[in-house]
């Protein structure tokens, strides 16, 4: 991206860093949480928060770490050796790992008067692949985590000041880290579109909006049904598995890893959109938004034959309505966004993996992520079809 000012490239440093010390501040609070829950005998708590921390660390680390198994030798040289790399996954330090080699290139390029179009090409590469980390971090602990604390404060009838501090910042860090993927889709466009303010207002926008219904509902549900809640997610997530395989997704380097994806993308779909294949987008959406919006409704009508007044004394009178209200502000916000902020765009031949003549200037083959240009073909429609496609087996990393 030779073409980009100096002010954008520090501006994706600055966003980069931000993005990891949210991540920190994050595990922090967990940590500082399930200490609290420790200390007044509250011990089914805070193993939860810890077990939810400890399932979505190791499937970020084993995501991370298929990636670098799969990425083409010497593309991310120099870096520590395999055993090395080995440890820092196994000590739960991978996705850290990756964050501070994408601040370390960043930095490179911004210092550099004249940046090559390779260290350009790779700083890309790498980014894109810590937005993805970034957003399954998101959907497998801290939307989880976020309803698991709604509940106890539900449940309870009080909150603590961190509870409320991890409610407003876990919402706030959730719909950034969809706008952050969807920024990073965008890098993977052939024109570069790049995400404008009016665009970025109206995406994260909606994706707020429609994602506080859902959390709250199964947060009303946890409070009232803590014993049910188990059983729902586990119902609702097999048939949403079963609905990405047979969508055919072809994302990871074998089928082992394959189904970890599909797993988390489920995961995913239990709380919001996520488009994985091509084609008929818009009907599987609606087909999806209309799955949990009924959902959401039978737990309305399960409350409402059992109960009318929360735990803590909040009217149901109150928040279901305000629920609504968001729902369809949310709604509106997503089909204005899609008729008329949403980019389509034509992938060129000689700019989709595949197309192996195509170097810097420098000679060298230019490093490309085919995991996040998979997705955004998936995601952006396409003015020109059947030419783009990209071949199944190809390498990821080489341009």
């Amino acid at each position: 991206m030779p073409w980009l000012p100096r002010a954008a490239l520090l501006w994706d440093v600055v966003l980069g860093f931000l993005g990891t010390a949210a991540f920190l501040i994050d595990l922090g609070a967990d940590l500082w949480a399930a200490g609290q829950y420790v200390l007044s005998g509250r011990y089914l708590w805070a193993a939860l928060v810890l077990a939810l921390l400890g399932l979505a660390s190791v499937a970020l680390q084993l995501f991370s770490w298929v990636w670098l198994r799969a990425d083409p030798a010497g593309l991310h040289a120099p870096q520590p050796p395999g055993r090395y790399l080995a440890l820092l996954h196994l000590l739960q330090l991978g996705y850290l790992y990756r964050c501070v080699q994408g601040l370390q290139q960043g930095l490179l390029v911004w210092q550099q008067e004249a940046p090559s179009e390779f260290d350009l090409a790779y700083a890309d590469f790498l980014t894109l692949d810590i937005s993805m980390l970034r957003l399954f971090e998101t959907f497998l602990e801290t939307t989880p985590q976020l309803t698991l604390v709604l509940a106890i404060v539900l449940q309870s009838g009080r909150a603590e000041p961190y509870q409320w501090v991890g409610i407003c910042t876990s919402f706030m860090g959730i719909s950034w880290a969809l706008l952050d993927y969807h920024r990073a889709l965008r890098t993977c466009l052939p024109t570069r579109s790049r995400l404008g303010l009016g665009s970025s207002v109206f995406y994260f926008l909606w994706n707020l909006l429609l994602l506080w219904p859902r959390v709250l509902a199964v947060a009303l549900f946890s409070a009232l049904f803590p014993h049910y809640v188990a059983l729902h997610f586990l119902g609702l997530w097999l048939v949403l598995l079963l609905w990405v395989w047979l969508q055919g997704t072809d994302f990871m380097p074998d089928s082992c890893s394959e189904w970890l994806y599909r797993a988390t993308v489920a995961t995913i779909l239990y709380f919001s959109w996520f488009n994985v294949a091509e084609g008929r987008t818009r009907g599987r959406a609606t087909i999806h938004l209309l799955f949990l919006l009924s959902d959401s409704v039978l737990m309305v009508v399960t409350w409402l034959t059992h109960v009318t007044w929360l735990p803590s004394g909040i009217p149901l009178q109150m928040l279901l309505p305000a629920s609504g209200i968001c729902f369809l502000l949310g709604l509106a916000l997503r089909l204005v966004y899609y008729c008329w902020l949403h980019p389509s765009c034509r992938w060129e031949p000689d700019q989709v993996d595949g197309a192996q003549d195509v170097c810097s200037l420098e000679g060298r083959r230019l490093p490309h992520n085919r995991r996040l240009t998979h997705l955004a073909r998936n995601f952006f429609p396409r003015v020109r079809d059947e030419a783009a496609l990209p071949q199944k087996g190809e390498e990821n990393g080489v341009l």
